[in-house]
C-alpha cells in the first residue's frame, strides 16, 4: 500500500467519526499544551535566575584575592625571600592570561579618595581596573560614556553613588534628610583628594594631638603639619544608566582606568607607604603597586571549574558564582521534571482515550478489516494503517497544543509583567514528536488486535 493512499484513508476513516476524532484530539491538545506550558515555566525560571546570576558577578566571572593571608593587603608586613609569592602583581597577570579559556585578566585597585562638588562630598573608595574591564563592566551608560586609552584620569559613576555625597559642613547626606544632594556630575567640577588622612587632618587639626596622620618630621625629628593635600580637578567621564531607585550591582561604583589613577596616586604618597598597599619588614613601602583583585573572565561556563582549580594551585584565592549556577541548574533540572511530570499526566489520560478510540473503530471497522485480508492485503498494512491513524492524531492535536502553548506563555507572560514563560523551539518541535509517539504508542495494542482478526469471522460481523 502507498504511502498516500495509508494517509487518505486514515483521513478518511478520522472524518467519518468527526465528532469522537476531535474529542479524542482535545485531550491530546490539552495534554501537550500542559506540558509545553510547564516546561517552558520551568525554562523561564530557570533564565530569570541566570540572569540573576549573570547581575551579581556573572557566569563566567572569577574573582581572584592574595593568597595566603587574605585580602586586606594594608594588614600585612611581607618579609621572606620572595614577598611578593602570594600577592597579585603584573606578573600574577601575565601567568593568569597565559592559561587556557582565558578571555580577559584585568588588574583591580581600590583607592581611597575625597570627591568633592560644590558643597557635598564622598569619601570611599575607587574602583581602578584596565579599559577592557571597564568595557566589559560597563556598557550602558545615561550620560557620557568609557574612557578612551591615553585620556586624563576620569570617573565613571554609577546611578545612585549621589546618596553616598554629604553636605560638608553639616555632615548630613541623603541618608540623614531624605533629599538627592544636588550634583550634576557631567557639569559641576569635580576635585579629588587622593591623601584622605592628611585631608581629614587639616579639617580637625586639633582632633588628636598623639596621632602623626597627616604630620612629617623634619631634621631635627619633631612632628610638624604639612600643608593641606593636594586637589586633583577629575571630571566624569560617565554616568551609568538607571533611576535613583533602580539598584544595579555597580549602582554604587566610582570607576576609573588603572593606568589613569596609577601615576597620580604614585606621586602623591611618594616616599610613603600608600594606603592599603603591604609594606616590608621595616614599614618601608615596596616600588611596585600591589593588587586587591584581578578580575578574571573565562570564554565559557564548562571552563569555570578548570579555571578555579588552576588559580587555586598558582597559590591565589578565588570565587565565582560557578557553585551558585551548577545548583541552580541542578533545581531548574529538578522543576522541570516534576512541571514536566504535572504535564503527563493530562497526555496519559489523552493516550487512554487514543487507545479507546482505535479500539472503537476496530469493532466499527471489524467487517471491512476481513474484506481486507480477503482481498489479500498484508498484515502489515492493516497494522499501519491503525498505526496512521493515530499518528495523525498525534500529528493534528500537537500542532494545536502548541498554538494553545504559545498563546498561554503570551498571556502568563502579560500578566506577570517579566519572561516567566519561554517556549524555545525544541520544545515545540519535541511536543510535536511526543505527542506523535504516544498516539502511535496508544494504537499499538489495537492495530495488533486488527492483524489478529480472522477472515471469515471478520466478514460474518454484523
Amino acid at each position: 500500500m502507498r504511502s498516500s493512499d495509508l494517509i487518505s484513508m486514515s483521513l478518511g476513516s478520522l472524518f467519518k467519526r468527526k465528532i469522537r476524532t476531535c474529542l479524542t484530539i482535545l485531550g491530546v491538545v490539552i495534554g501537550i499544551a500542559s506540558i509545553v506550558i510547564m516546561v517552558s515555566l520551568g525554562i523561564g525560571l530557570d533564565r530569570q535566575a541566570m540572569e540573576m546570576i549573570a547581575e551579581y558577578g556573572g557566569l563566567t566571572q572569577i574573582t581572584v584575592t592574595p593568597g595566603g593571608g587574605g585580602m586586606d593587603m594594608g594588614s600585612r608586613n611581607v618579609g621572606g625571600s620572595d614577598p611578593t609569592a602570594y600577592l597579585l602583581t603584573s606578573k600574577s597577570v601575565k601567568d593568569i592570561a597565559s592559561m587556557p579559556h582565558i578571555s580577559l585578566v584585568s588588574p583591580i585597585l581600590y583607592v581611597d579618595a575625597v570627591i568633592r562638588g560644590g558643597r557635598y562630598e564622598r569619601s570611599g573608595q575607587v574602583k581602578a581596573m584596565s579599559l577592557e574591564a571597564l568595557k566589559e563592566k560597563y556598557s550602558d551608560f545615561a550620560e557620557g560614556g568609557l574612557p578612551k586609552e591615553g585620556d586624563t584620569l576620569a570617573f565613571i559613576f554609577g546611578n545612585m553613588v549621589k546618596k553616598d555625597f554629604v553636605d560638608y559642613k553639616t555632615k548630613a547626606g541623603f541618608w540623614d534628610t531624605g533629599k538627592m544632594p544636588n550634583i550634576d556630575f557631567m557639569k559641576s567640577p569635580l576635585f579629588t583628594i587622593f591623601d584622605v588622612e592628611a585631608y581629614e587632618e587639616a579639617k580637625n587639626p586639633d582632633s588628636s594631638q598623639s596621632n602623626s596622620g597627616g604630620k612629617e618630621e623634619n631634621a631635627e625629628g619633631q612632628l610638624q603639619k604639612k600643608g593641606p593635600p593636594k586637589k586633583y580637578l577629575v571630571p566624569a567621564a560617565g554616568v551609568l544608566k538607571g533611576g535613583e531607585e533602580d539598584y544595579f550591582q555597580y549602582s554604587y561604583d566610582v570607576c576609573c582606568d588603572i593606568e589613569a589613577i596609577t601615576p597620580i596616586i604614585t606621586k602623591v604618597f611618594r616616599g610613603r607607604p600608600i594606603p592599603g598597599q603591604p609594606t616590608n619588614k621595616n614599614g618601608k613601602p615596596y616600588r611596585e603597586i600591589f593588587y586587591n583583585e584581578l578580575l578574571v573572565i573565562v570564554d565559557n561556563v564548562d571552563s569555570m571549574e578548570e579555571t578555579e582549580t588552576a588559580i587555586r594551585q598558582m597559590g591565589y584565592n578565588s570565587y565565582s558564582n560557578t557553585e551558585w549556577v551548577e545548583e541552580e541548574r541542578q533545581s531548574a533540572r529538578q522543576r522541570q521534571a516534576l512541571l514536566g511530570g504535572v504535564g503527563a499526566v493530562s497526555l496519559l489520560v489523552a493516550a487512554i482515550g487514543i487507545s479507546n478510540t482505535m479500539l472503537m473503530s476496530i469493532y466499527e471497522r471489524t467487517r471491512e478489516i476481513g474484506v481486507m485480508k480477503v482481498l489479500g492485503c498484508r498484515l502489515m498494512d492493516i497494522q499501519l494503517l491503525f498505526l496512521c491513524e493515530a499518528g495523525l492524531i498525534g500529528l493534528i492535536g500537537g500542532l494545536i497544543g502548541n498554538l494553545l502553548s504559545f498563546a498561554i506563555s503570551f498571556i502568563i507572560n502579560t500578566i506577570t509583567k517579566a519572561t516567566t514563560s519561554v517556549i524555545p523551539g525544541w520544545l515545540a518541535l519535541a511536543g510535536i514528536i511526543f505527542s506523535i509517539f504516544v498516539s502511535i504508542f496508544a494504537g499499538y495494542i489495537p492495530s495488533r488486535r486488527a492483524m489478529k482478526l480472522s477472515p471469515l469471522s471478520a466478514i460474518r460481523n454484523e
